[in-house]
């Protein structure tokens, strides 16, 4: 049996790193996950299962495809809004920490020792990291998470760190009591730099919240606990798969063993509200694309990410 969750689903209007609006639409959503091995689909079609009459339709996320397909058309009386298409990443844990290792070449192998052993030294590994598991062990991670998340890009710019609300601090300790998340800090002696906050759907792992403190971006802080977190989760012999989730990036590509074609996908009600809402979205994403394309080209894009993120 399929399960859809209803809720409200946002989007995010932004230009580059910058949000400048967003706008929700009550839905029934899917979140495949890569454990429940679909198929790739050759088609785009609309949900069998019926419309709710307060719902504007259907959202599925991480949906395996075979093919590229337009973002916007009609699809059995619905639109069907493309929203992203993207090769989702991802580590097959199902071997040992050793044999993963081996699917890096020798000069990445090597890059790797160097930023771990050049953090250690810098710290003199004084509490250079810890892993969190229970119910208390997480609600310490979060206190230390938050300290790091203040001072992130992704919660200044993209309002994307470590949540600080009670809804979410009640669901992260009753996943510890079930034992159902893993939390990493890194540490510069008694001072978190970095978090990495990893929920577990079934047997994989869910990248879910990755931040550092941007003071120590020389020291690679972000990679470092990466690889520390990584060691550990093999270690535990439990898992089958680590989740980069959606979104493509380097630290993803770098540390990933696989990828897949993936696509998050609508199912809209064909009516002006909604046709106003995808069209104004992919114009708004066609326009920061061609605009990072642009300073891309003449190598600003890098530069101008890096100020806006970082503050230089």
């Amino acid at each position: 049996m399929i399960f859809w969750e209803y809720r409200q689903v946002t989007f995010k209007f932004q230009l580059s790193d910058k949000s400048l609006f967003k706008v929700s639409l009550p839905l029934q959503v899917r979140n495949i996950s890569l454990t429940e091995n679909v198929v790739a689909v050759e088609d785009l079609i609309p949900p069998s299962e019926e419309c709710r009459a307060d719902s504007q339709g259907y959202a599925i996320r991480s949906l395996p495809v075979k093919n590229a397909f337009p973002s916007i058309s009609k699809k059995n009386n619905f639109y069907c809004y493309v929203q992203k298409q993207y090769q989702h990443c991802y580590i097959d844990m199902r071997m040992s920490f050793d044999d993963y290792k081996q699917k890096f070449s020798s000069k990445s192998r090597s890059t790797i020792t160097r930023k771990v052993n050049k953090f250690e030294e810098y710290c003199e590994k004084k509490n250079s990291w810890r892993v969190y598991k229970t119910a208390d062990e997480m609600r310490d991670f979060h206190l230390l998470a938050r300290q790091v998340s203040k001072k992130t890009y992704q919660e200044k710019l993209l309002d994307a760190g470590i949540p600080d609300n009670p809804q979410f601090i009640q669901e992260m300790t009753v996943l510890a009591a079930d034992q159902k998340v893993r939390g990493y800090i890194l540490f510069n002696d008694a001072v978190p730099v970095s978090y990495l906050y990893c929920p577990i759907v079934e047997d994989a792992l869910i990248y879910a919240y990755l931040g550092y403190d941007p003071a120590y971006l020389k020291q690679s802080v972000g990679t470092v606990l990466q690889w520390y977190a990584l060691q550990d989760m093999f270690a535990e012999n439990r898992f089958k798969i680590f989740d980069f989730t959606e979104g493509q990036s380097e630290h993803k590509r770098f540390f990933s063993t696989h990828e897949l074609s993936c696509v998050n996908v609508c199912f809209l009600r064909p009516n002006i509200k909604n046709r106003i809402l995808i069209y104004s979205h992919f114009f708004m994403d066609s326009v920061s694309n061609r605009l990072g394309d642009f300073l891309n080209r003449f190598g600003l894009k890098t530069k101008i990410k890096k100020i806006l993120r970082f503050g230089f």
